[in-house]
């Protein structure tokens, strides 16, 4: 074995040689010499015996650079366990460009989440073939470029040969020829054009058609889909912050210190809502045929807001979760949101969805359930207003609190009971505590 591995790399060693008399391609350029070679007709030889080749022609006085490795296919990742295919939404690679691990070549866009198509070789390489372009439609599987790894090297030989000096000057003489009989014969009827198309330019008014990506046309059918399905009607309710704004600015420092994450509002409601839906079973529960499922668990979806659109992520067993788990599982599931990076499996299996229009100023609204829940709550800006405490006007942080629900498993009495717990959690947290 080993006898045949020589004698097959002295072999391929020896046409490299001939092909650098007969081409002209300098001695250095193994790589050059092994596609003319490839051009040329089949090469069997394994890729185990090209190192082997490559030192027996240097022993002969050769010089080449790094040799070209094997091929790299880089396919469409798995993009969930529903998902089966996506749309390319941007290629960040070209055919040509060096590309190390992990390194992002496209990005998939699912009707949930966004998708990154990496090259995951330990070897660096470059990208020979590319077979997407933006807007495709790409399924789980299929490839999506060929890397040619270890021809990283192979890189900059090439660049010197792009910027040839005669290529300028061919490409400069005939732009100097074709203007001087073309210039006078254009002008000529130019002048009537611009009347004839002045009253539709000032008629005209300006507007962009731009396509809907798959996530925004996603949230439209889903929106339209709950608003069609579900006789939604919303409560409303009113929260005095001023505690839970106190009990904020005692303990923030401590907080940030043992926990490393801050502690804001969201936390509050969060917790506030778990402890609502144990006492209101209702509204955690789900329409299902005829039968109403009622779930024992409490996974709480947060609307988050990101350039693409709109995701929901969710919290897992809220009612287990102590206010600093909330507050750092939020901060982790955000920032995935904002990144790109937040998965199908993140958003899978709510049973409530918060959201919260106040951290844009909105004062108050009336949110569409996400479906299939039944339920969904409302969060607002903070506005100092004038509330009667004690029988006296006092200037208090209000915030305005929504809850649309579906009224066909939900009755109002419910609904407005629930609400009402969340609002006195909030108010007063030690309730958590006590469990009053």
């Amino acid at each position: 074995m080993a006898f045949r591995s020589i004698r097959c790399a002295a072999s391929f060693s020896g046409r490299l040689l001939a092909a650098s008399r007969a081409s002209g391609i300098a001695q250095s350029n193994f790589g050059a010499l092994y596609g003319a070679l490839s051009k040329q007709g089949d090469l069997s030889y394994p890729s185990s015996l090209l190192k082997g080749s490559q030192s027996l022609v240097m022993q002969r006085g050769l010089k080449f650079s790094a040799i070209v490795e094997d091929s790299v296919s880089v396919s469409v990742p798995q993009m969930g366990e529903s998902i089966t295919e996506g749309t390319i939404a941007a290629v960040l690679k070209n055919e040509g460009d060096v590309v190390n691990e992990d390194d992002i070549i496209a990005q998939i866009e699912t009707d949930k989440v966004t998708i990154d198509i990496k090259y995951t070789g330990k070897q660096g390489g470059v990208i020979s073939k590319l077979f997407v372009k933006s807007g495709d439609l790409v399924k789980v599987g299929q490839e999506a470029c060929v890397v040619e790894a270890g021809a990283a090297g192979a890189a900059p030989a090439s660049k010197p040969a792009a910027p040839v000096a005669e290529a300028p000057k061919v490409a400069e003489a005939p732009k100097a020829a074709a203007p001087q009989p073309a210039a006078p014969k254009v002008e000529a009827p130019k002048p009537a054009a611009p009347v004839v198309a002045a009253p539709i330019v000032k008629s005209a008014k300006p507007e962009r058609r731009v396509k809907m990506t798959r996530l925004r046309q996603r949230v439209a059918e889903r929106l339209k889909g709950a608003q069609n399905t579900y006789a939604m009607l919303t409560t409303f309710n009113e929260v005095d912050m001023s505690n839970l704004m106190a009990l904020r600015k005692k303990y923030q420092d401590n907080f940030v210190d043992k926990h490393g994450a801050k502690l804001g509002f969201m936390s509050a409601f969060v917790k506030a809502a778990a402890d609502a839906l144990q006492e209101v079973p209702a509204v955690n529960a789900v329409i299902d045929g005829d039968e109403i499922v009622y779930r024992d668990y409490y996974d709480i979806s947060v609307a988050v807001a990101t350039p693409k659109g709109l995701v929901v992520p969710v919290l897992r067993n809220v009612d287990q979760l102590s206010f600093a788990g909330v507050e750092k599982g939020m901060g982790a599931l955000g920032k995935k949101a904002r990144e790109g990076t937040i998965s199908v499996d993140d958003m899978a299996g709510g049973t409530f969805t918060i959201s919260n229009g106040g951290v844009f100023g909105s004062m108050m609204s009336t949110p569409i359930i996400n479906p299939p829940q039944s339920a969904i709550m409302g969060m607002h800006s903070i506005i100092q207003r004038a509330v009667v405490v004690d029988g006296k006007i006092e200037a208090r942080p209000m915030m305005y609190i929504a809850l649309t629900y579906d009224h066909r498993i939900i009755d109002g009495r419910e609904a407005v009971t629930f609400l009402k717990r969340v609002k006195d959690i909030v108010e007063d947290p030690v309730r958590l505590v006590l469990d009053v």
